[in-house]
């Protein structure tokens, strides 16, 4: 794998370049404080982060859900 400099994790199938960020912090800071949107800002994702501060998180089903995926998944 060669790296680059503007993805020094890689790069998803779609092209888009891997996070340096840690899923179990992102899912953690979700279950946690995911009415906040706290681990969606953690990962960089500020337009969902700012949905799920207006929404509570969904009213807690959205940030716990999000944080599952996050503890679940390998990369952002």
């Amino acid at each position: 794998m060669s790296r680059h400099a503007e993805a020094p994790y890689g790069f998803d199938p779609q092209g888009r370049p891997y996070s340096d960020k840690s899923m179990i912090v992102a899912g953690v800071l979700q279950i946690l404080l995911g009415f906040l949107g706290a681990g969606r800002f953690y990962v960089g994702s500020v337009g969902v982060g700012i949905a799920q501060l207006l929404t509570f998180g969904g009213l807690g089903v959205w940030a716990l859900i999000d944080g599952i995926l996050f503890l679940v998944s390998k990369r952002v």
